[in-house]
């Protein structure tokens, strides 16, 4: 039998490496950038065209290579940060494996123009498929410029995975904000063919958030700075009025290396405890700073998963860090003693005399079973004095309602038809308008049907109502909108501005109204009827941080998406009172909508309680 076990060729291994480090095209800018980093570069710019699916270009002024480090720098394993396993545990530079350079050449066509201060002309090596096809003497600046285009162009299988524009553009955003966050020294520029998206000039930490996310995101965010033997921790950390439901921005640094650490972020939140609802979200940026002996970032290609020796110990000296922080800025509420109207409590007093007890007096007359007279035969209407008894309204309106239940009650042969297998032309005789309703704990609407008692909850009845309004307004494109008196500003980010900008005519068919002010920043100056009263910069935001969640990426999904994002933000919230006209109108719409049984989120709106169900319950 022939031997079986044979080596692989080198451009399929390289292949193989590259489906571990390059997984899309932000993958090789974050290559890229940080060995221009480690180059001592002192400012980044980057290019991207058709979000860096057919071209990225990385130019930085870092020290440069020979031309034999040029060439040497794209075989497997060739490294200028490390020459033993000895310094995996001392790690000074962001990379260390050498095998970016190689997994970049062998899924894509690559050129470098390089050149070092003291050499008068540089070097241009063109690579394509890890196969150099040319290399000669250049003139070019100092620095290093790679070229890198048609992204897996001989991996057709990997190609088709990529994901669409604006999706790709997004991991390309998030990545440059890690790394622009984890160095704000090293000014940085992200731009396209045709505009500047991000220029980051170089400065302090606080300074960078700022360029990043806006004034608002500053505004939010409370100092924190501890100094231990054993970690350092400076940064930022939200105040409690940041909280958000998801998406908030949570950056953690280790030795300027952006990480992800669950068990961090529990510490972090648990610092919060009580003064943020269960499960919301705040907004912080902190880096460490630690002996690199005790860490390992060898754990994953992507050099975001890093264990540390001293995790419990850093866990309570983080946590308290935060709760430092909280308190020492006001951001944990204290107890005001006010004594603004307080009762005037009686202080005792040794030689006051005592107050006699009270005297009882009784009627000797008086004969509880003969006829009332005097005063209490005639007791007057008393300011405030409420009847104990319901009024004959109420009590005739339950008498009918006890009649209908009545009326419903299924025998032993034939039971109760349910919603669900009733066909849609009987689904709206279910609700009577003539049938007795209340609101119930200000959140419930209760009413009587023919198949028993029914009990909606008015926030999702409305979420539903408003859903199918607003979807039908994104497909014909007819919102109606409400023009705005004083026109609301959007301050955002550069990458929330990418994302709004491909709502914008979605959102535009709802009702709104935008106009721009240049750059990341826009004018809000119309808003869809029945959104009065909400924060509209509030919901612009929460639309653009659950536009990758949930979106999807099909025209139809985006504007179900939309509509509820919308709808949930807008319905009437649990405690509003309504009249009884206001009922009615609600459950008439809500059964004549698309799915009065659930919210667009799979929530029940309604339930019924047959007669039988009423019976059960009480015998």
């Amino acid at each position: 039998m022939s031997d079986i076990i044979r080596l692989l060729p080198d451009s399929v291994a390289n292949q193989i490496a590259a489906g571990e480090v390059i997984q899309r095209p932000a993958s090789v800018i974050k290559e890229l950038v940080e060995n221009a980093i480690d180059a001592g570069a002192s400012l980044i710019q980057v290019v991207v065209a058709e979000a860096g699916k057919s071209s990225i270009q990385v130019v930085d002024n870092g020290k440069g290579m020979s031309p034999t480090d040029a060439r040497l720098a794209f075989e497997r394993h060739a490294t200028s940060k490390i020459s033993s396993a000895h310094d995996l545990y001392h790690l000074q530079t962001m990379g260390f494996r050498g095998e970016a350079l190689a997994s970049i050449a062998a899924v894509a066509q690559v050129e470098l123009n390089t050149r070092r201060p003291e050499d008068e002309v540089g070097t241009c090596l063109r690579i394509e498929g890890s196969k150099v096809s040319s290399q000669e003497p250049t003139g070019c600046p100092v620095g290093a410029n790679f070229i890198v285009r048609n992204l897996f162009f001989n991996i057709p299988a990997r190609r088709k995975f990529l994901k669409s524009n604006q999706t790709e553009m997004s991991h390309i955003y998030a990545e440059f904000e890690r790394m622009a966050l984890a160095h704000p020294t090293v000014g940085m520029k992200l731009s396209t063919p045709e505009s500047v998206l991000l220029n980051l000039p170089a400065g302090n930490f606080r300074t960078r958030i700022k360029d990043l996310f806006g004034k608002h995101q500053d505004a939010a965010l409370l100092p924190l700075q501890v100094e231990t033997s054993l970690v350092k921790i400076n940064g930022f950390v939200g105040s409690p009025s940041a909280a958000k439901k998801k998406a908030a921005r949570q950056f953690l640094f280790v030795n300027n290396r952006y990480m992800r650490h669950p068990y961090f972020n529990k510490a972090i939140i648990g610092a919060y405890d009580r003064l943020i609802a269960e499960g919301d979200q705040v907004p912080y940026f902190l880096c460490f700073e630690i002996d690199p002996t005790r860490i390992d970032v060898n754990v994953h290609p992507a050099k975001t998963e890093i264990k540390f020796q001293d995790d419990p110990a850093i866990w309570q000296i983080l946590q308290a860090a935060v709760r430092e922080s909280l308190g020492k800025w006001g951001a944990v509420p204290s107890l005001d003693f006010d004594t603004t109207g307080r009762p005037d409590l009686p202080v005792f007093d040794a030689q006051a005399q005592p107050t006699p007890p009270p005297q009882i007096h009784i009627d000797p007359n008086f004969n509880p079973f003969g006829p009332v007279t005097g005063q209490a035969a005639a007791k007057p209407a008393q300011a405030g004095y409420a009847p104990a008894h319901p009024s004959r309204q109420t009590l005739d309106a339950f008498r009918q309602m006890e009649q209908d239940l009545m009326g419903a009650m299924p025998t032993q042969e034939q039971k109760p038809a349910l919603y669900d297998s009733l066909p849609s032309d009987e689904q709206n005789r279910w609700t009577q308008t003539d049938a007795p309703r209340f609101q119930l704990l200000g959140r419930y609407v209760v009413t009587v049907s023919s198949a028993g008692l029914l009990l909606i909850d008015q926030h999702r009845a409305h979420t539903r109502i408003l859903f199918d309004e607003y979807y039908s307004q994104l497909t014909s494109r007819h919102g109606i909108s409400q023009g705005l008196l004083f026109p609301q500003s959007l301050n955002l980010s550069a990458s929330a501005a990418a994302v709004f900008e491909s709502l914008m005519p979605r959102l535009t068919a709802v009702g709104f109204d935008f106009s721009s002010l240049g750059g990341t920043d826009y004018s809000v100056c119309g808003i869809p009827a029945g959104t009065e009263g909400l924060d509209i910069a509030m919901l612009i935001d929460n639309l653009i941080d659950e536009a990758g969640d949930g979106g999807g990426s099909g025209e139809d999904s985006v504007n179900r998406h939309i509509a509820a994002t919308l709808s949930r933000h807008a319905a009437m919230p649990c405690g509003q009172a309504l009249s009884d006209d206001e009922m009615r109108e609600l459950y008439q719409k809500l059964f004549a909508s698309s799915n009065p049984r659930f919210t667009p989120s799979g929530q029940p709106i309604y339930h019924i309680w047959t007669a039988g169900d009423l019976e059960k319950m009480l015998s």
